[in-house]
């Protein structure tokens, strides 16, 4: 087998980062049952971080309040911030970049970095996420874990293996040891379903993965089983991106729930144009337009449909999107049924300056023009006095809880 054992790759997670973040703000509630908690009142009361007091209760992410709160009734909670997390991830992926320039952000709490050729200069794989833990801990007064390995899916996988504040250096002569035994749920990218498939065919950990014929796990689960019998016998060959090289962002969405089910295609109207507006403005920062627009709908009972459309002309105006969107949904929803969520989200991404390909007899040239020249004079103004100092009529005095909505998602 081909393992590419040259490399030494690190992989950092914060440990309960939200937490943690949040705890240099409330010092008093450092030794109490503590969790970060969206809104109870707005039907966003989850539970989104803990700390490791929190955690021994048996709390953990994603959970109601209310359920949290009957396993520890006297858990303390705060609300997010989630400008204060991406200013302490940006924080902490400078420290990375002191050691490599190959870091890779995988999420705003977790990084990949490639040391490879950082060792001559800082020590072994684990001296160096050794060093990157102690300096995070003295200048940010935060913890996180360090995976050490010859990949980056056992990197993950040492980061996970030892919580908090810990370095699991996993090697071609100890992967077998540390990790073969470990539930098959705990390959990195195999979930409930895949686990499911797995499990009924007899295999239950990595190990028994790992030793399994690779043809009879492909024709189960497709080319998905292919590369997980390939990470658990370490064979990732998966380089580690540049910082300044990353991805280009594929769709930027955003999506809420509401303070009540919207009825109606006035409330849906509502809805759209904020969600719309803040993936514009997104676009608009991002130097991106959108060639489609995609709808998620979720009903009261949890079910969701999915829709989306092309647009003849790339665009990054709110109006256009908000029009988009809204017609996708008389196209696919029977207004008389509740709406619980909606997600908004621009795709088929392409650079603003990209060439269009306008309609001769069409006055649509005009009409962007005046769109964009306004809605730029809008972000000006955001810029200056802040995110709510300017906004669109019909959102304005609304009850269905916009001003809970949060910034939008990029996706790779």
């Amino acid at each position: 087998m081909n393992h590419t054992v040259n490399r030494v790759i690190l992989h950092c997670d914060m440990n309960g980062f939200y937490a943690s973040v949040e705890l240099l703000d409330y010092p008093q509630l450092r030794d109490k049952p503590m969790a970060v908690c969206g809104d109870p009142e707005s039907r966003h009361g989850i539970i989104l971080a803990k700390n490791e007091i929190a955690k021994q209760y048996g709390i953990v992410t994603a959970e109601t309040l209310w359920q949290a709160r009957k396993k520890c009734p006297e858990l303390q909670t705060v609300p997010p911030h989630h400008q204060k997390y991406q200013h302490y991830s940006r924080l902490i992926n400078d420290i990375y970049l002191q050691y490599t320039d190959m870091v890779e952000p995988f999420s705003v709490d977790e990084s990949w970095l490639d040391v490879t050729a950082s060792q001559k200069l800082f020590g072994s794989g684990r001296q160096i996420a050794d060093k990157i833990r102690h300096q995070v801990k003295k200048e940010l007064g935060l913890t996180l874990s360090a995976g050490v390995s010859f990949n980056k899916i056992f990197a993950k996988m040492g980061s996970d293996y030892k919580k908090p504040d810990a370095t699991t250096v996993i090697t071609l002569e100890n992967y077998k040891e540390l990790l073969w035994p470990l539930d098959i749920r705990d390959l990195f990218f195999v979930g409930k379903a895949t686990a499911d498939k797995l499990q009924g065919i007899g295999i239950h950990t990595i190990g028994q993965l790992a030793g399994s014929d690779r043809q009879t796990v492909t024709a189960l689960l497709g080319k998905q089983g292919g590369v997980i019998h390939d990470y658990a016998n370490g064979l990732d060959q998966t380089p580690v991106s540049r910082f300044d090289e990353r991805e280009e962002i594929k769709s930027i969405g955003n999506g809420s729930t509401f303070r009540r089910n919207l009825e109606g295609i006035q409330d849906v109207r509502t809805a759209v144009i904020a969600l719309a507006d803040t993936v514009a403005v997104r676009l608009r920062k991002k130097k991106k337009k959108t060639f489609g627009v995609k709808v998620d709908i979720k009903d009261p009972s949890l079910k969701v449909i999915s829709r989306q459309q092309q647009l003849d002309n790339p665009t990054n105006l709110a109006e256009i999107i908000a029009d988009t969107a809204v017609s996708i949904i008389e196209k696919s929803w029977n207004l008389r049924h509740p709406i619980r969520m909606l997600t908004v989200t621009a795709i088929n991404l392409c650079p603003e300056d990209q060439a269009q390909q306008l309609s001769l007899f069409s006055n649509e040239n005009v009409q962007t023009e005046t769109g964009e020249k306004m809605e730029r004079a809008m972000d000006d103004i955001r810029e200056k006095f802040g995110r709510n100092a300017i906004t669109f009529g019909r959102i304005l005095k609304n009850d269905i809880g916009l001003e809970s909505i949060k910034k939008p998602e990029d996706s790779k």
